[in-house]
């Protein structure tokens, strides 16, 4: 039987395209324009075909050459700000003027039967300078070119996925779909009372796993510790252990942040759910830049919160190696537990550095050859591939291919 094809725009690390491959699907191509991140996606994906550069750069011809019509298009295009892609190009809030173009471009291109694009919620809400909804003129301009459009906000954890996560997700597709979104599979246990979880048993949903139940096989590291390869030291405990194993014989990416003993001491003095906006020891406050050693009037609320070890995790976002501490250890997330809440095997391997100087450090002293996506935002920019997987499973039951 043929595996439906395919190609995956702004791909990133590869977490949305592995979610369909896992769902049978066979990824042909991609398009990304970060080094590190195509990198990682042909590390996990040897058989598919890269184009590393802007899609921008890549004309009508030069694609139709280098990519079989795939039946299926998914991507993540960058709308959210709007990333204006043309300069004096008029209303940036307009999706026509951002990257949004260039994936509709690749509707008009190859026509795939289905097309499915994920952005941030807040999308939802988003209007142009003269009041028209953003997601009406998207779904207007995919109208145009004869699919039918479906657009939901979806919660990972529905699907088994270990964080409190929402994504918009958009389907245009060629047939008509009665069910074009995936039902819930999974339901969060947290502050359920017994009746309350009793009943959603009884409609069939499996509890989702917490923090701890996704991590806590890992080896035990402090901070300074760990590698980016390294032994298992555990045995899996639970199903969802066993399912980001995947037969993985070696750990990568397990190498914990390099933090001061000062960090360590004031992450010690934390508790669940507590965050440095909580120290009151002012020996261990945050410290004003520039400042000569002043106490901040303004911590930071979101950096570095501890986790509750039996609830789901935050949402994992490209930053997250500041903004959670581990629930146990006085450090923060390693990329491959990070990797694990967002639902990655344990055999999908992150290339690039776990971190790196923000740019504008990077031009100013020189180090170009760090501006690329380090390990970590590879991580939290990823669609969870068991999301992805439950839209790839949705599809393929009502689609023909």
């Amino acid at each position: 039987m043929k595996k439906p094809t395919v190609f995956d725009v702004f791909s990133g690390a590869g977490g949305f395209s592995l979610g369909f491959e896992m769902a049978g699907c066979s990824i042909v191509a991609a398009v990304e324009k970060d080094k590190w991140a195509a990198d990682t996606f042909m590390f996990n994906h040897p058989s598919t075909k890269m184009l590393l550069g802007d899609i921008e750069s890549f004309d009508n011809d030069f694609l139709k050459k280098s990519i079989s019509k795939p039946d299926i298009i998914i991507g993540g295009p960058p709308c959210q700000g709007f990333s204006v892609c043309r300069k004096n190009a008029g209303d940036p809030k307009d999706p026509r003027n951002s990257l949004f173009t260039e994936f509709l471009r690749m509707a008009q291109i190859f026509s795939p039967k289905v097309m499915v694009m994920e952005n941030v919620p807040n999308i939802i809400k988003a209007k142009t300078k003269n009041g028209e909804n953003v997601v009406d003129i998207i779904e207007k301009e995919f109208a145009q070119l004869g699919y039918f459009v479906y657009y939901k906000i979806l919660s990972a954890s529905d699907y088994g996925v270990p964080q409190l996560r929402q994504r918009f997700i958009l389907i245009a597709s060629k047939q008509k779909l009665q069910n074009p979104f995936p039902l819930q599979t999974y339901y969060v246990a947290d502050n359920l009372s017994y009746d309350e979880e009793e009943k959603m048993k009884s409609a069939g949903l499996i509890k989702c796993p917490t923090l701890w139940e996704a991590i806590s096989d890992l080896p035990d590291i402090e901070a300074r510790e760990g590698a980016e390869v390294m032994p298992y030291t555990k045995c899996a405990e639970n199903d969802y252990q066993k399912y980001c194993r995947n037969q993985a014989t070696e750990l990568h990416n397990h190498l914990a942040m390099k933090h001061t003993k000062r960090l360590v001491d004031r992450f010690a003095a934390m508790s669940w759910g507590q965050s440095v906006s909580d120290i009151k020891d002012n020996r261990l406050m945050q410290r004003k830049r520039n400042g000569n050693g002043e106490v901040t009037d303004k911590p930071y609320d979101q950096n570095n919160r501890r986790m509750h070890p039996n609830k789901i995790c935050h949402t994992i976002t490209a930053t997250f190696y500041g903004n959670f501490v581990h629930p146990y250890k006085n450090r923060n997330f390693t990329a491959r537990e990070g990797a694990r809440i967002q639902s990655f095997p344990d055999t999908y391997v992150f290339l690039g550095k776990p971190t790196v100087v923000s740019k504008k450090l990077a031009i100013r002293e020189g180090r170009m050859g760090e501006m690329y996506l380090c390990q970590y935002s590879q991580i939290g920019n990823a669609v969870p591939p068991l999301m992805a997987k439950a839209i790839a499973d949705n599809i393929l039951k009502q689609v023909s291919f």
